[in-house]
């Protein structure tokens, strides 16, 4: 579920919303925007609805089948485009994550980078390991980060970073006792 905090009391509401405004200004149908997404016809009405969450992939999906990115869904308007305030950062997540991400720039069109703080609870894993044609860079802030890459684990600490090519396999993990807290900055911008 895309949820954030600092901004909106019901956030799965608000991006049901997002879409629903979207989908109706495109003059698109549930079925029509459901087929292209991926998803269920009754799914895409609940989340529409506020009563259903969908994970990044089903966002994706959805944002695909609009013409647009997840940024859409996931970014506020700002006056200042080159600063963002500290209160005014706000996080969201998804429904297949635990984790909690926040946007570091409100910049928008053709920039490259992509700065996301992240917060990952105790135990929690980004299983899946991934490849992708980008470059990613890690710095821990608090707690710890299981990093694995190409098979290797790496054990970064508070302070510590790394940076790899994307097209490695790579995993991320909270080996901690505490939530871990890091900079993931990425090539180019995935939402």
């Amino acid at each position: 579920m895309l949820t954030a905090t600092n901004e909106i009391s019901n956030p799965a509401s608000t991006l049901g919303s997002k879409i629903r405004s979207l989908r109706l200004r495109l003059k698109r149908t549930l079925e029509e925007t459901a087929t292209g997404a991926g998803i269920s016809k009754p799914f895409l009405s609940q989340v529409e609805r506020g009563l259903a969450s969908p994970s990044i992939t089903s966002l994706t999906g959805i944002a695909n089948a609009l013409g647009v990115t997840v940024r859409y869904f996931v970014e506020r308007p700002s006056e200042e485009r080159s600063v963002c305030r500290g209160d005014q950062v706000s996080f969201f997540g998804f429904a297949d994550s635990a984790n909690r991400f926040a946007r570091l720039t409100n910049l928008r069109g053709g920039c490259q980078l992509d700065p996301i703080l992240v917060k990952m609870p105790p135990g929690q894993k980004r299983t899946e390991v991934a490849t992708h044609a980008a470059e990613e860079c890690l710095y821990v802030i608090a707690g710890e980060v299981l990093l694995t890459l190409e098979g290797e684990t790496f054990v970064l600490k508070a302070g510590d970073s790394a940076h790899y090519e994307s097209k490695v396999p790579h995993s991320w993990e909270n080996t901690a006792q505490i939530e871990s807290v890091f900079l993931w900055v990425g090539t180019p911008r995935l939402l």
